[in-house]
Parts: structure tokens; C-alpha cells; sequence
């Protein structure tokens, strides 16, 4: 399971995030503060999310390279998801429900930003849990997150709980 929940988090990424990640390295983008402001930067925090970040024991975000973890992008990063992002279940639904009702003016930067690092870390929660139970509750606000994600990006939602 966790493969593939690997995999599937790199392609929601590739399919979600490419052309905001296209905006951020180009500067178009009110998102290019958390990834920075030039293409190389962009390509770290891409670098990040597809291939270098795992769970700890204290269910922490750590970077696997080392050095990718000792530069700036790499401790702001580690910085911002690790201390800004809801832990348990329950207050990542809460996280959720509190972004879903703001859906009517679009997300301020910091909420956009905690919204694309709380995917992160609930698709990595999801992975690693061995009961299915709870893989499928941390899927499952993996799943209303990127619906969060996909109507601030596209104006409407990918899937419909009505």
C-alpha cells in the first residue's frame, strides 16, 4: 500500500500542481512565497514532495537528503509543515472544514500554503499506518483536501458530496 500511495501523491502532484508550480518559478503567482521565487528554488520544493520527504518516528516530515535538508528552502520547508500542520486526524477535518467554508473568496496565501502541506502530510500519514481504518480516514481528508486544492485552482470541486 504504501507504493502506492506513493505514487498516486506524485501523480496528483504532477497532474494538480504543475502549472502552479510553472507560476511560482515564473513569478505569476501569489503562492511564490512558499516555494520561492526562482525556477531552481521551485525545482527543490518539486524535488521535496515527489521524492525526498518520509515520516519519523514522532510522525515529523523529515527530508531523506541530507543535504537538501541542510540548506534554507530545505530548513523553511521542514519549519513550516512540521509546525504549522495539523497532526491528528481530528483537527486536520477541522483544518478541512474551516478551508471548505471559505470557499466563497479565494484563500489567502498562508491558508494555500498550509492547504499544499497538509495533502503532504496526510498522504504520508495514509501511507504509513498499517489498520486499514486508519489509512482510509487519513485518505479520506487527503482526498477533501486536494477538493479544496482543485476549487481554489479551478473554481469548482473534483468530487461532490452533495
Amino acid at each position: 500500500m504504501h507504493k502506492t500511495v506513493r505514487e498516486g501523491v506524485k501523480v496528483l502532484f504532477w497532474v494538480c500542481f504543475i502549472q502552479v508550480l510553472q507560476d511560482v518559478a515564473a513569478g505569476t503567482s501569489s503562492t511564490s512565497s512558499l516555494i520561492g521565487s526562482s525556477v531552481s528554488d521551485t525545482n527543490l520544493m518539486f524535488e521535496f514532495l515527489l521524492e525526498g520527504v518520509e515520516l519519523d518516528l514522532d510522525d515529523n516530515i523529515v527530508l531523506i537528503d541530507k543535504e537538501l535538508a541542510s540548506t534554507r528552502l530545505g530548513r523553511t520547508f521542514l519549519s513550516q509543515i512540521n509546525e504549522n500542520i495539523p497532526r491528528s486526524l481530528n483537527h486536520m477535518a477541522q483544518m478541512v472544514s474551516e478551508l471548505t467554508v471559505q470557499r466563497r473568496k479565494p484563500l489567502s496565501q498562508s491558508k494555500f500554503e498550509t492547504l499544499v502541506l497538509g495533502m503532504v502530510y496526510s498522504a504520508h500519514r495514509a501511507g504509513h499506518l498499517e489498520r486499514n481504518e486508519g489509512q482510509e480516514a487519513w485518505g479520506e481528508i487527503l482526498l477533501q483536501l486536494v477538493n479544496v486544492t482543485v476549487y481554489e485552482l479551478r473554481g469548482n470541486y473534483l468530487v461532490s458530496y452533495d
